[in-house]
């Protein structure tokens, strides 16, 4: 099998909220564990991430030592960044096995052609700000300033606050399927102009839906701070569904 999620924001909220999602998240590893051939994060798996040279956020410890040891299981790991934790760069590979990929992909996965990114900055040319902004995140320089200029404490209390600020804007209750045709209309587009891939997966805007055109699909996955986080997962006979996970049963 080979599994999709997204948007889980670790570390994000208050300490209960935080411990909450790490544990809900922890425990659909473990759940997938069992007959997981691959397993894709699909963005905003970290609330904010920002790597120094030799510093990283704190935290995340029990995640990042069930990815490390299902990597080192033979699970494939592969991590497509979202606007919230963009700034990775080869610590999650040294230390977890985890493929990094900053640009969306098509991926083939079971003999089908499946399209995969976070979704934050895709079909945004009528939207000059938010073009100018992705710009200066996705910069080498800015974030080589960032890192020299500004202390990973402050640098931290920055990155908490714009990130919750951010999350605060895409809450599922505000959400509605509307607000998905952008990406709809950028897979059509995509669709148009190659017309060979199957499916396309997203995540970025926390709503759970699935769009059926006549020659693909387009899969939305949820964030997790719900009752019910919504995942994807694919079978060796390229069936792909989504699928649900209830949030606050006991942790094993």
């Amino acid at each position: 099998m080979i599994y999709f999620a997204s948007d889980i924001h670790l570390g994000s909220g208050n300490a209960a909220e935080a411990k909450r999602s790490e544990q809900a998240f922890c425990r659909w590893l473990d759940h997938v564990a069992s007959d997981a051939k691959a397993i894709y994060l699909l963005g905003d798996i970290f609330d904010f991430w920002f790597e120094y040279q030799r510093v990283v956020p704190q935290g995340f410890v029990r995640v990042l030592g069930r990815l490390a040891e299902l990597h080192d299981r033979g699970v494939e790991i592969v991590f497509y960044t979202g606007n919230h934790d963009m700034w990775c760069y080869d610590y999650l590979t040294r230390e977890c096995g985890i493929r990094i990929e900053h640009r969306p992909a098509i991926e083939s996965l079971y003999g089908k052609r499946i399209h995969l990114a976070h979704g934050d900055n895709l079909n945004i040319k009528g939207q000059p700000m938010l073009r100018l902004m992705n710009a200066l995140f996705h910069s080498r320089l800015a974030r080589k300033l960032f890192s020299w200029l500004i202390h990973p404490d402050l640098a931290l209390r920055f990155g908490a606050w714009w990130s919750g600020k951010s999350r605060k804007s895409h809450r599922s209750e505000w959400i509605t399927p509307k607000h998905l045709d952008y990406l709809i209309e950028y897979a059509q587009k995509c669709h148009s102009e190659h017309g060979d891939t199957d499916a396309y997966i997203f995540g970025h805007m926390h709503l759970a839906h699935q769009h059926e055109d006549e020659n693909f699909r387009v899969l939305f996955l949820s964030d997790w701070s719900g009752k019910r986080a919504t995942y994807a997962s694919m079978d060796a006979s390229a069936n792909l569904e989504l699928k649900t996970f209830a949030i606050d049963e006991t942790i094993s």
